[in-house]
């Protein structure tokens, strides 16, 4: 182990949807932390500015233009990673989220289209599962065998969320996929190979704004309903993710596989009484 068991320097790390609030968030910690990160997703300009952001900041970042649904396209960054830094270290699966056709806030669940629900489920579940996959071999080959994927689950996985069937289904299946995974790798890859998720409580993001808030900014009833039941009484701030992310991708980890952490504010702890 290191002298700094926290340390990420020169460690490569890809984030898919690592332009949105939450993965943005997660690449700029890593890059802060000393590795290399690779934004991948669908939309380049969205990627090569946040990219753009980190390397302002002293940083070294580079852009993969990938659907994380697509192996083929995951395949074909993979590449494109290896080429210019050599390697995989870490796999941030950020990229995910709501449907809004998949919700039933305002209509009886039985009215939800199921193709938007199936939607929803490849988004989150297939989302994390096939960039696993496809990195997670990159990893497994490697000599050492050496890796860290951390996933995002949801506090959906945990607790029964109104209005969000379809996203709590996938979200439950990206926490025994973690735990498969980290089984699965652990026992046929070596001790080096480990797979672990983040259960993020309730943050706003470009997703669920206007779930959350209001037109002039103020809480919803929604929002207040959430804050009542997390016992520090506020939501979430992206940067707060980081702590946990950057300690399950490092050294200080290395014996750390198949769970899954909540960074809620004691949402998931809280009775309700």
């Amino acid at each position: 182990m290191s002298a700094d068991p926290f340390a990420l320097d020169g460690r490569v790390a890809v984030v898919t949807g690592g332009y949105g609030v939450l993965g943005g968030g997660i690449a700029a910690g890593l890059a802060v932390a000393n590795a290399r990160v690779a934004i991948l997703g669908r939309r380049r300009d969205a990627a090569e500015a946040r990219a753009e952001m980190i390397r302002r900041a002293g940083g070294q970042a580079m852009t993969l233009v990938a659907d994380v649904l697509d192996p083929g396209q995951l395949k074909a960054s993979a590449d494109e990673l290896l080429r210019s830094w050599d390697r995989v270290d870490i796999l941030i699966n950020a990229a995910g989220g709501n449907v809004a056709r998949a919700r039933n806030d305002d209509r009886p669940i039985f009215d939800v289209p199921m193709d938007a629900f199936d939607e929803v489920l490849r988004l989150n579940l297939h989302g994390t599962v096939v960039p696993s996959l496809v990195f997670g071999e990159i990893m497994a080959r490697q000599r050492p065998a050496r890796g860290s994927i951390v996933n995002i689950s949801s506090m959906a996985a945990l607790r029964a969320i109104s209005g969000v069937l379809g996203y709590s289904v996938a979200k439950a299946g990206v926490d025994n996929f973690t735990r498969w995974l980290a089984v699965e790798l652990a026992r046929k890859h070596g001790d080096g190979l480990r797979v672990n998720a983040i259960a993020p409580g309730f943050f706003v993001s470009e997703q669920n704004r206007n779930v959350l808030l209001t037109a002039d900014g103020s809480y919803t009833a929604r929002s207040r309903t959430i804050i009542s039941q997390t016992p520090m009484g506020r939501f979430g701030r992206p940067e707060e993710l980081l702590g946990a992310v950057q300690w399950l991708c490092s050294d200080a980890a290395s014996f750390v596989t198949g769970v899954v952490i909540p960074v809620d504010g004691g949402f998931s702890a809280f009775s309700g009484v």
